[in-house]
């Protein structure tokens, strides 16, 4: 079957000896479904450069984008889950969390970080929708309460960027009690009159969206986040009624009243030091 084969020199013979590209170098737009390459990623600040849709990404691309030079110093790194219920569904969730430590690299669903924008301080407390889908329990309660502290101390504006399915139902109500805890801190923040700037990006749902994402000095928005409290499905068999197209989008929060700006994320930065000068003044 010499036909099959090619036999010149430096030609492949056989699809074995085929190399392929390394994982993540290229993946798809989740929108216009074009590929796109992972330098050019980084140079758009994830945003696709065929359509504008914003990727979503984690604590370590979001810090990469808006510290300066990224740089910056992790606050309370060690922090981690315990497992107060003993909760077991499939599997015990301290086998979950180790799991998931593994593979994420991550302690729980949050980083928190101080550093500069533009030569500004700011303390940044992010997400990790990879952390079993960015579930709010107590690490993320008590970072983001932690966070707050340090804010307090040392007279820095605090951003809080948030990217959750909603509570963690392994920690039942040590989870919800996490959205009191973490409004009265930002209640505290207010008082010591620092600036405090929530941004939202896709998704941000459940005990997240009813506590911290929505009670910023500013509230803003990636384009095209999704951003409720209950799923479409839920919602429509509660109130019995069709919801309107694209409900739960930022433009569609935006135009009711719920978010102050939407941002484009290659203009992230600029706008963030912009009101940080604002609300500072």
């Amino acid at each position: 079957m010499a036909w099959f084969k090619r036999e010149l020199k430096g030609i492949i013979t056989t699809t074995e000896e085929k190399k392929e590209a390394p994982d993540g170098i290229w993946n798809k737009c989740p929108n216009c479904k074009k590929p796109l390459h992972y330098s050019e990623q980084v140079e758009n600040q994830y945003v696709c450069h065929y359509c504008g849709f914003h990727l979503r990404i984690g604590s370590k691309e979001y810090f990469s984008v808006l510290f300066d030079n990224n740089e910056f110093t992790e606050l309370f790194p060690e922090l981690t889950s315990g497992d107060p219920l003993h909760f077991e569904d499939t599997k015990k969730y301290t086998d979950r969390l180790k799991e998931t430590q593994k593979k994420t690299g991550l302690k729980d669903a949050i980083r928190s970080a101080t550093g500069k924008i533009e030569g500004q301080d700011l303390v940044i407390a992010c997400m990790d929708f990879n952390f079993i889908g960015g579930s709010m329990g107590s690490v993320v309660g008590e970072k983001i309460a932690r966070s707050i502290d340090y804010c307090i101390e040392h007279k820095v504006p605090f951003l809080m960027i948030s990217k959750s399915g909603g509570a963690r139902m392994m920690e039942a109500a040590f989870s919800l009690m996490q959205m009191a805890k973490t409004s009265a801190k930002l209640a505290l923040l207010s008082q010591a009159k620092i600036p405090y700037i929530s941004l939202l990006t896709d998704p941000t749902t459940g005990g997240v969206t009813a506590s911290y994402a929505m009670l910023g000095d500013i509230n803003i928005a990636e384009p095209g986040a999704l951003i409720g409290f209950a799923g479409p499905r839920v919602i429509k068999e509660t109130i019995k009624k069709d919801l309107p197209k694209g409900f739960q989008t930022a433009e569609f929060v935006q135009e009711h009243g719920f978010l102050d700006f939407i941002v484009d994320r290659r203009e992230m930065k600029e706008k963030l030091s912009s009101f940080i000068k604002m609300m500072k003044n």
